[in-house]
């Protein structure tokens, strides 16, 4: 089934209600077009470049990383410090 992917102003609000620390937009961060720009690096528990076990997968919280896809986004990692949030 195709998820229908929301805006992204609708994704940025989502995410800085769950707490996470979104710096802005992927075109502020490299001029890349459409993504969402957010530190990897805060301790708010949602992402972790080194995190090993089941609650992580490929370093972003698997119940964060549910919730973005549900909602048409995905996660992708620039650095160990800086995560970027894509639409699918």
């Amino acid at each position: 089934m195709k998820v229908k992917t929301i805006s992204r102003e609708k994704m940025m609000a989502f995410l800085t209600k769950k707490g996470c620390n979104v710096i802005g937009t992927t075109e502020e961060f490299s001029g890349s077009q459409g993504g969402i720009w957010l530190s990897g690096e805060e301790g708010d528990g949602f992402f972790s470049y080194y995190a090993e076990g089941s609650q992580y997968e490929l370093g972003v919280l698997v119940t964060l990383m549910e919730e973005a896809e549900q909602r048409g986004w995905y996660f992708e990692w620039n650095d160990a410090g800086t995560i970027m949030c894509w639409p699918e």
